[in-house]
């Protein structure tokens, strides 16, 4: 008995892939991919799982990506997910990794693979990854070994939240610094078992965002804190600190801990990531560092910036008091993080 293709449903967001060229440059253009899509012989392969396209309204530039539209992105996943097999998300790359963090989160249960894909180069030009990026990420889509949200580029998969934009012009843009690639494709796709998340049997709940005050900062040498001292209210929730190294600060002035302590004290939750790509925060191992210890900051472990800061999205959605916000954002929930 023939086996049924599988159902891959495509939501196409905006972003490089599907843009033309205009007067002012590349520029998306509505209503103009399905006809692309078609062109391309190999998505009509016999081996190749049925797919259907739903295209966004107005279209937009990967930069232009906030919570809205991840609730929106969510949401198409959540009123498809009983009809399609998996999920092929056309993103532009700027903001892909953020995009792909957040749903990690908003999409409770996942048991289907949701990926996230696009390309460096327009479809419409000859030397377009996007031909090879969307193709892979309907094989792997179909195949269903990969029920997780990913990042597809170049060749290698990689968990959403743990995926970074590395580059602005290599066709390699994305990597996930301290977490494995979860398939490789060469003459075959190559899928690193040990590697690839377990969903449970909880059904899929989405929850959408709220729009919550969340802040990122920065440490540079030379860091003047006392300007950032008036957003430390109440209002703000949540703040990334991208700290040095495993978490270091500077000291001198003694500038940081008053308004690091007035965050503290306004019921705003502090999370130290590091800058560096590789590694992990480790509050206390230097004297630097020791003082976000002991004023209460979270350790944000291995977790890129990206993550840290859906993942504050996703916790304060939930409506959680502050210390198990706190308690959970230390926590590995979605694979972010290495406990």
């Amino acid at each position: 008995m023939k086996q049924s293709k599988k159902k891959i449903a495509i939501i196409y967001t905006g972003g490089t892939i599907g843009m033309e060229r205009s007067e002012n440059g590349y520029t998306p253009s509505p209503n103009s991919l399905q006809q692309t899509l078609e062109g391309i012989s190999d998505l009509r392969h016999p081996d190749m799982p049925e797919w259907s396209l739903l295209e966004f309204s107005p279209l937009l530039d990967s930069s232009n990506m906030a919570v809205h539209e991840w609730n929106k992105i969510g949401q198409a996943v959540a009123n498809l997910y009983e009809l399609y097999d998996g999920f092929v998300i056309l993103h532009g790359t700027d903001t892909m990794a953020y995009s792909a963090s957040a749903l990690s989160f908003m999409l409770d249960g996942l048991a289907k693979p949701v990926i996230f894909t696009g390309s460096q180069i327009p479809l419409c030009e000859l030397r377009s990854d996007g031909r090879d990026n969307i193709i892979n990420s309907l094989i792997i889509a179909g195949s269903g070994r990969a029920r997780e949200v990913c990042v597809y580029f170049n060749g290698v998969l990689l968990r959403g939240n743990r995926s970074t934009k590395q580059s602005s012009d290599h066709l390699l843009a994305f990597e996930s610094p301290n977490y494995p690639h979860l398939a490789e494709a060469g003459i075959d796709l190559q899928y690193r078992d040990e590697a690839l998340r377990q969903p449970g049997d909880a059904a899929l709940n989405f929850l959408p965002f709220s729009e919550v005050p969340i802040g990122v900062i920065k440490v540079f040498p030379g860091i003047q804190f006392e300007l950032f001292e008036s957003i430390m209210t109440d209002k703000l929730k949540g703040v990334v600190l991208e700290t040095f190294g495993a978490g270091n600060i500077p000291s001198y002035g003694g500038n940081l801990l008053p308004i690091i302590q007035k965050a503290y004290n306004s019921g705003t939750i502090v999370t130290v990531c590091s800058q560096c790509m590789q590694g992990t925060v480790s509050l206390g191992a230097y004297a630097t560092s020791k003082a976000l210890h002991d004023i209460g900051a979270v350790n944000g472990k291995d977790m890129t910036t990206e993550a840290a800061l859906t993942k504050l999205y996703y916790l304060f959605s939930l409506g959680l008091p502050k210390e198990e916000i706190k308690e959970k954002m230390a926590q590995n929930l979605r694979g972010e993080l290495t406990e």
